[in-house]
C-alpha cells in the first residue's frame, strides 16, 4: 500500500529547513486537527498560522494553505501523480515534487535533499562548495538512482544521510557505500560537502510590547505579506539598524500605561539577527484591532521571537 500523498506532502513541507525531531509534533498535531486535504483547505487562515507557530519559515504555512485549497477545489482533493502536475501547485518546488512523486506514487524521480547532497558529496569528494554544487550533486545522485523502486530508493538515501552519513561523526562502519566513498578514503568525511563562507548577517533592533490585562495579553495580526506575514504577534516598533531609545520605545507603545523595560531577547532569522527590547505594562488600550488571548495560549500560537518576549515578561 502506497503512502497517503497528503501525509507525504505535509511532512515534506514541514521538513524544509526543519529537523525531524522538531517537526514531528507539529506533523501529528496537524493530522489530528486536519486529517485530510479537504479539512485543511476549509480551515481558517488564523487557525493554521497559529498551529504553525514555532515551526519557522512562515511562508511555508501560507503556501500550505494555498496548495491545500488548490488541490481541494481544482483537483477534487486528489494530488497530481507526476512531477509536472505537482510543480504547478503553490509552494511545491522541484525537490518536494520529486519526493511526493517518488514516495506517494512510485514515479521515477531524482529526490535530492540536504541529506542526499551530503552522501553524494562525500561519495565523490565533490570540491565545488554549496550552493554552487547543487546541480552537480543532483546529476551524480540521478546517475546512482534505482528506477525500479523509486519511492524506496528515495527514502533509503535520505535515511542514509540522516542516520548514518551524519554531518558530524558519520557512522562509516555502518554505511553500505563506505568502500566506494572517496571522502572516507581520504579520511576527511566531515569536511564534505564543501560550503561557501557565509556573509555576516546584519543586526537589527526594535522594541516589543507585552500589554496585559487579567489573564490575557494583547496581540496583533501581522500583515499578510512579508516576514511572519499573517501571524499573530506582539506589537512592535519597526526593526532597524540602530537600537531603539527609551523615548522612541515609549512613544510607539500601543497604549498609555506605566511601561517598564523587562529586558531584551535575541533571535536569529535567515538573513539577519534581531535584538528586541521587551516592554511590559498592565491595562487595556480600547483598540479594537488588538487580539486578546490567554498568556499560555499566546506563547503557543505566536512565532518563537514573540514567545521568547512573553516568557521574559512573565
Amino acid at each position: 500500500m502506497r503512502p497517503d500523498p497528503y501525509r507525504v506532502w505535509l511532512s515534506e513541507v514541514m521538513l524544509q529547513q526543519t529537523t525531524i525531531p522538531h517537526a514531528t509534533s507539529y506533523f501529528l498535531k496537524f493530522l489530528a486537527r486536519w486529517p485530510s486535504i479537504e479539512a485543511l483547505a476549509a480551515a481558517e487562515d488564523g487557525e493554521v498560522m497559529g498551529a504553525w507557530a514555532g515551526l519557522g519559515y512562515y511562508a511555508r504555512a501560507r503556501n500550505l494553505l494555498a496548495c491545500a485549497r488548490v488541490v481541494a477545489n481544482e483537483h477534487h482533493g486528489v494530488f497530481p501523480d507526476n512531477q509536472a502536475g505537482l510543480r504547478a501547485l503553490p509552494g511545491v518546488g522541484a525537490y518536494t515534487a520529486a519526493a511526493i512523486a517518488a514516495i506517494a506514487f512510485d514515479r521515477p524521480a531524482n529526490v535530492v535533499d540536504g541529506n542526499v547532497e551530503r552522501v553524494i558529496a562525500r561519495l565523490h569528494a565533490v570540491e565545488t562548495p554549496l550552493p554552487a554544487a547543487k546541480p552537480e550533486l543532483v546529476a551524480l545522485a540521478g546517475a546512482l538512482a534505482d528506477p525500479a523502486r523509486p519511492g524506496d530508493w528515495a527514502q533509503a538515501m535520505m535515511d542514509l544521510g540522516a542516520m548514518v552519513c551524519r554531518p558530524k561523526a558519520p557512522l562509516c562502519d555502518r554505511c553500505p557505500l563506505a568502500r566506494d566513498c572517496r571522502a572516507r578514503a581520504l579520511g576527511v568525511q566531515e569536511t564534505y560537502p564543501r560550503k561557501s563562507a557565509k556573509p555576516d548577517r546584519p543586526h537589527r533592533h526594535g522594541a516589543v510590547y507585552v500589554l496585559r490585562r487579567v489573564g490575557e495579553v494583547a496581540l496583533v495580526r501581522r500583515l499578510p505579506k512579508g516576514l511572519l506575514g499573517g501571524m499573530l504577534g506582539l506589537p512592535t516598533t519597526a526593526w532597524r539598524g540602530e537600537p531603539v531609545t527609551k523615548a522612541d520605545a515609549l512613544a510607539a507603545a500601543p497604549a498609555p500605561g506605566d511601561w517598564k523595560r523587562a529586558g531584551a531577547v535575541e533571535h536569529g532569522f535567515t538573513h539577519f539577527a534581531l535584538t528586541l527590547e521587551v516592554w511590559r505594562a498592565e491595562g487595556d488600550s480600547g483598540d479594537a484591532s488588538l487580539v486578546w488571548l490567554p498568556l499560555a495560549r499566546a506563547v503557543d500560537e505566536t512565532p518563537s521571537v514573540f514567545a521568547k518576549a512573553l516568557r521574559l515578561a512573565r
